[in-house]
């Protein structure tokens, strides 16, 4: 199966360095660019591509905001996106996770690391840079109070997907969950499927966000 892909990013050269790295790969296919958010809106409602590589610093709409748009619209669930940008700036990475972002990579990523990204959320999963995971998690730990709306929405989970939502926040893959817990990795991905539908997240990504403002990880030991 072909995994389509639109480019957003407002420099030609970045758009051109990509659209040839993904090009040689026969499963994936570029099949669009937008030179800033607002274009990169339309496209997606048009061509509903499977990934969305976005820039965040673009004119007339930013790549947080053109996120946000994306990801509020139930015409385009099918649609992952992943940030890639400079800089690795706190409220880039927390404002892309909010929007509903599957991933967030840094531009100095190598070439294999950028096609095995589109791989991965295409998959459903969640692709966050090593070291943006660790300040992402630092960030999260040193705030003295969680969001009580997301304290709330624990509730809605069994023990059993409270423990699977610590185990995604950890980085953890569903065969990795499997193992922890003893379980079958189908099992596990049934775990999966059902917090991301009681908690509404698109993707593995909003359940590590759900799980850090909820209190729920740092409430478990993790």
């Amino acid at each position: 199966m072909t995994i389509s892909v639109l480019l957003a990013d407002d420099q030609a050269l970045v758009r051109a360095g990509f659209h040839a790295l993904l090009a040689r790969d026969q499963d994936v296919e570029v099949v669009g660019e937008a030179a800033d958010g607002l274009e990169a809106v339309e496209l997606v409602h048009r061509l509903h591509p499977d990934v969305v590589l976005m820039d965040v610093r673009m004119p007339r709409l930013d790549g947080i905001q053109a996120t946000a748009r994306i990801c509020a619209d139930p015409a385009a669930a099918g649609t992952k996106i992943i940030v890639v940008t400079t800089f690795e700036l706190d409220e880039y990475v927390h404002g892309a996770l909010r929007a509903g972002a599957s991933g967030f990579l840094l531009k100095d990523l190598e070439p294999s690391e950028l096609r095995n990204a589109v791989r991965v959320v295409a998959r459903g999963e969640a692709l966050i840079a090593p070291r943006i995971t660790r300040r992402l998690i630092s960030e999260f730990t040193r705030r003295p109070a969680h969001d009580p709306g997301q304290v709330a929405r624990i509730g809605l989970l069994t023990e059993r997907e409270r423990e699977v939502v610590v185990l995604v926040a950890g980085g953890l893959s569903n065969d990795e969950i499997a193992a922890g817990l003893f379980i079958s990795p189908a099992t596990a991905k049934t775990h999966v499927s059902h917090a991301m539908t009681k908690l509404a997240a698109r993707d593995r990504a909003q359940l590590v966000v759900f799980g850090y403002e909820s209190g729920l990880v740092s409430a478990t030991g993790a």
